[in-house]
């Protein structure tokens, strides 16, 4: 059976990358500590009570998906902006974008007697119109309980970011993503993955963070998730990387329907929230009229 890649902190992201581009997945062991897993644990254990399952085979009856997190979680707002993670998300998809977004935020709590997720591809979410030689996706399934084979660890099908799209996985191609609790799943949006059965009596819980080209449509609304009375308080660079920011040269302007018309009414998000700019394009020529 093939096995994932495994590592540390210490090992130098480059390394990690390049093997979450060719397997489409790696596992970090022991990335946050027990004092940070109890903090994310007290503040969404409310949310995920409260949480119905899912409707559909897909989402899984007996699975919950709790999401808008950085409005609901201040230490997922940490988890978020994870330094090792956003600098390895940067490397990954940097070669097709200028700018990353935050493209999902939940918790994907699977209860015992929940079966099988269906294997798919994160990527098939823009219906097969981004290039296959571009991976729109950095993902990561951080593990809050330990994830095991019997309690629905993620399956996981090593190698196949480079398969043709009609290519299905042998039973000795797939593997599990067992690891502790505190360690994180890395993976791409184009590798073959889903949620594994639940045969054990207890809850598998994971935190599912997810990074993608800031040219593309993001599966989770951030901007109705956290909305900008929320956002003008959040540190600016996890704002900036919600979209509250100019994601490229006229990508995601703002006009105010309430201003009142000056000689500049295309406004940036900082603006709006209060901040210079951080995008590393001029605006100065989004005038009216131009």
């Amino acid at each position: 059976m093939a096995e994932l890649a495994r590592f540390t902190l210490d090992t130098p992201d480059d390394e990690i990358v390049e093997v979450v581009r060719i397997d489409g997945g790696a596992i970090i062991e022991d990335a946050i500590d027990v004092d940070m897993l109890n903090w994310l644990e007290a503040e969404l254990r409310p949310w995920i009570d409260r949480t119905p399952g899912g409707l559909d085979n897909f989402s899984g009856h007996n699975t919950t998906r709790t999401g808008a997190l950085v409005a609901r979680s201040p230490a997922c707002r940490e988890l978020v902006m994870h330094p090792k993670v956003i600098d390895m998300a940067n490397r990954f998809l940097g070669p097709y974008t200028n700018k990353i977004q935050l493209h999902l935020t939940q918790v994907i709590n699977i209860k015992p007697g929940q079966g099988t997720q269906p294997l798919h591809r994160d990527r098939d979410a823009w219906g097969g119109y981004v290039p296959r030689d571009i991976d729109p996706q950095f993902n990561t399934m951080w593990a809050l309980s330990d994830f095991t084979p019997d309690n629905g660890g993620t399956r996981i099908v090593p190698g196949s970011p480079g398969w043709d799209p009609e290519r299905r996985a042998d039973d000795d191609e797939k593997t599990q993503a067992a690891m502790g609790a505190g360690s994180v799943l890395l993976y791409s949006g184009s590798v073959i993955h889903g949620g594994g059965e639940n045969r054990s009596d207890a809850e598998r819980t994971g935190i599912n963070i997810t990074y993608t080209l800031g040219w593309l449509r993001t599966e989770e609304n951030q901007f109705l998730s956290c909305p900008p009375s929320i956002a003008k308080d959040l540190d600016p660079e996890l704002a900036d990387l919600m979209g509250y920011s100019m994601g490229n040269y006229a990508l995601g302007y703002y006009s105010d329907p309430d201003g009142m018309p000056g000689p500049v009414d295309l406004l940036t998000p900082e603006i709006v929230l209060g901040r210079k700019p951080t995008s590393k394009h001029d605006n100065s020529s989004l005038l009216v009229g131009d």
